[in-house]
């Protein structure tokens, strides 16, 4: 039987704009019977539940900093008491620093990125994952969003990247782990998309052969990779032919072709970004 989120619950990270706040319309719509939104921002959450309330789902708000280890444990405790455990895992919140790596504050770039793209997805679905292995007869779905810059490096994102390389390779091994130790029902989907025109990567220019992507086509087709079990999907697949061309060309020549040809080194050259501490693709 394919997997619905009919009756389901769900908890969204990151939840209350963005792509966030659109897959939360997308379980409420398949009639997920709990969803639990965590965002920082009171004013956009107060707004989401309103919107997302009186459709025959139970919607839940929490003001989660997932920066922070011991708010997440408080918000996973408030998730236990009244939920159990999510059947359904997006850990969606994000954060975006371009400057160059000499530039960047130790805290409030090096760590704070770090805290929200890497440690965050860790953190929260530690809270919840044995819970999950330990019910077999309940199949289970986690989304972690890391990004094709988590397999490309671009000037002005190191940090950026290091938080998403790092994402992606433990998302993909906690998937390989759950499926070597008989967790099937417990499936991990890793997403690794381009720039995506939700305000978080204003002024970035899509690369020759990757153009900006619209939140709507995202997340699309996570959702159905979601539904479907997939292990990793990366948007545009534009992004698997960079990754392969580099994998056979000596570096200088790919860097030049990345420099020069497809203009990936020079995607974030103008980028604005929302000007602000708010995280959420």
């Amino acid at each position: 039987m394919a997997f619905t989120v009919s009756g389901k619950s769900v908890l969204i990270t990151g939840a209350a704009m963005g792509m966030g706040r659109i897959w939360a319309g997308y379980a409420v719509e398949e009639g997920a019977s709990t969803l639990i939104l965590w965002d920082i921002d009171q004013v956009a959450l107060d707004k989401a539940v309103a919107e997302l309330s009186g459709k025959g789902t139970n919607v839940i708000g929490q003001i989660v900093n997932v920066a922070d280890p011991t708010a997440i444990s408080r918000g996973a405790e408030e998730v236990k008491r009244n939920v159990g455990y999510p059947d359904v895992l997006i850990n969606n919140a994000g954060v975006v620093r371009a400057k160059y790596f000499w530039e960047a504050d130790a805290e409030k770039d090096i760590k704070f990125t770090m805290d929200v793209n890497s440690m965050a997805p860790m953190y929260i679905t530690l809270e919840f994952l044995a819970s999950m292995v330990a019910n077999p007869e309940r199949e289970c779905r986690i989304v972690n969003i890391a990004s094709a810059a988590g397999m490309q490096a671009t000037p002005k994102m190191a940090v950026y990247a290091a938080s998403k390389w790092a994402c992606l390779g433990w998302s993909d091994s906690v998937r390989i782990e759950l499926e070597q130790q008989g967790a099937g029902h417990v499936k991990v989907t890793t997403v690794c998309p381009s720039y995506i025109s939700t305000g978080m990567f204003e002024g970035a220019k899509g690369p020759l052969l990757a153009p900006i992507l619209k939140p709507e086509e995202v997340t699309t087709a996570v959702w159905k990779g979601m539904k479907n079990g997939d292990a990793l999907i990366v948007l545009p697949k534009t992004v698997y032919l960079a990754r392969a061309v580099k994998g056979l060309l000596p570096v200088k020549l790919y860097d030049l072709i990345a420099d020069r040809l497809l203009g990936v080194y020079h995607s974030m050259d103008d980028f604005k970004g929302r000007g602000t501490e708010r995280s959420g693709l």
